[in-house]
């Protein structure tokens, strides 16, 4: 395939060229001597960080904040490029992994620079949602590891391809989905699977609802930023942006950080914080090989008019501001995912029930801990039968040992399915029947036709 970019042919491989030109200088170990292991300084994994936003580190973004999963991540591998299509923010990347490792990366513009470096051994991809999938299917077909931030798509169907492609290579992929390798999450799964709840009968996830804006004008995308690319695969859109007292970025936009209000880019919250909270509802409900069989919209507000699934005002951001929506699985068990709630996950079953956010764990069962303990090993077995740690340490231990990571995207996937299907159920604003086995939606043409989209041309996945 080739990409075309402002009138010219654009190839991976002239990408590298191009880009080596004015690259920064990278440590350029032999790959078999660095990908063996991250405990020695000498064996420390190469990654390259694709998006440099404030999931990646805040103070790239021009935010003195202390947010971010790069100083994690840093801990265990030594950052050797870094790639945005904001060249400010690429550049303030630049000089905090300076600061980390004492030599400045090579940057990057387009990521399909990186792929054919012999020198990169995991990609951090912390892009908006709309390019997760391309990002981390080409990474797995070059050869590379893969943390992926959360969600790990846009669509079903990109979700489909990722499990087939990690699958067939044999990379290792961790998805940024966290709770999993936090203490409290565990062990609320810990007491379900030890049976302390009794038999299960359903997971209210609380996951908040999502803003609405004022009418967004079309200006001029910045110097600093390449609006073309960084809209990729989605189609193109007019540049809007209005500056005010609004979030980290102090403004509405269309771009960074407010991209998660769009359909165009994102599920809205019913995959961001929905990609956290479902998650471990279906893990912690032991559904994390198949699905529900029933998606109904109990409630949906949207902040636009909407037709046939689509919105039909592109000034205002457009993703579900309030929701109730419920998932049943075949022998009756249901995920409801609702904006309202204090936020978190509440269990429960015919012997009792727990709730459990990032703050605490609480309920009967939690309580009984105290005079009834777990069986030892029993949060280990939950973490894949490998002692806790961070999140980070468990993706860099799964690439040495090459086994999926505690948070694959086999169970991902399946969690982050009822959140795409909950979206297109809003959307429509009518119920949908699933077949997890064949996974499609059975019934109903317009809705199955949103479980996938086309890529815009030029940024096609490329597939060898």
């Amino acid at each position: 395939m080739t990409a075309k970019r402002t009138g010219v042919a654009v190839t991976r491989r002239t990408l590298l060229a191009s880009s080596l030109a004015y690259a920064g200088a990278a440590i350029c170990l032999p790959h078999s001597a660095r990908a063996a292991g991250f405990v020695s300084a000498n064996a420390r994994p190469r990654v390259a960080a694709v998006g440099t936003g404030s999931r990646w580190s805040q103070k790239a973004t021009g935010i003195d904040g202390p947010w971010g999963s790069a100083p994690d991540m840093q801990k265990y591998g030594d950052y050797v490029a870094v790639c945005d299509a904001d060249s400010g923010r690429v550049q303030r990347a630049a000089e905090l992994v300076t600061g980390w490792t004492g030599t400045r990366p090579a940057t990057y513009a387009d990521y399909r620079a990186i792929l054919d470096r012999s020198d990169v051994d995991m990609v951090h991809i912390s892009t908006p949602d709309h390019w997760h999938a391309r990002i981390a299917i080409e990474s797995m077909l070059a050869g590379k590891d893969v943390y992926c931030e959360k969600p790990m798509t846009l669509t079903i169907a990109e979700g489909q391809e990722i499990c087939d492609v990690c699958k067939k290579t044999g990379r290792v992929v961790q998805i940024g989905t966290q709770q999993r390798s936090e203490e409290q999450f565990i062990r609320a799964v810990a007491l379900i699977r030890a049976g302390r709840l009794g038999k299960m009968k359903k997971a209210t996830c609380s996951i908040g609802g999502a803003p609405t804006s004022p009418a967004l004008p079309v200006v001029a995308a910045p110097s600093e930023l390449d609006w073309n690319l960084w809209q990729g695969p989605v189609p193109e859109m007019e540049y809007r942006y209005l500056a005010g007292d609004n979030g980290e970025t102090q403004s509405w936009s269309r771009c960074h950080y407010e991209f998660r209000w769009w359909y165009e880019y994102s599920g809205g919250k019913l995959t961001d914080w929905g990609a956290h909270h479902v998650d471990i509802a279906t893990w912690g409900l032991g559904r994390t090989e198949t699905g529900p069989e029933r998606i109904e919209p109990l409630l949906v507000r949207h902040p636009v008019e909407f037709r046939d699934g689509m919105p039909l005002d592109a000034a205002h951001y457009n993703t579900a501001t309030e929701f109730r929506i419920r998932a049943t699985f075949a022998d009756g068990v249901e995920i409801e995912i609702r904006h309202d709630g204090d936020n978190g996950i509440l269990f429960e079953g015919t012997e009792g029930r727990i709730f459990v956010n990032r703050g605490r764990l609480t309920g009967a069962p939690v309580e009984e801990l105290k005079t009834n303990p777990l069986p030892a090993g029993a949060m280990e077995e939950v973490y894949g039968n490998r002692p806790l740690s961070d999140h980070f340490r468990n993706f860099f231990e799964s690439a040495t040992d090459r086994r999926d990571p505690v948070s694959d995207v086999y169970s991902h996937h399946r969690a982050l399915s009822t959140c795409h299907l909950a979206g297109i159920s809003a959307r429509l604003n009518r119920p949908l029947t699933w077949d997890p086995e064949k996974q499609q939606i059975v019934g109903d043409p317009r809705a199955q036709s949103m479980i996938s989209r086309d890529y815009r041309k030029g940024f096609e996945i490329e597939r060898g």
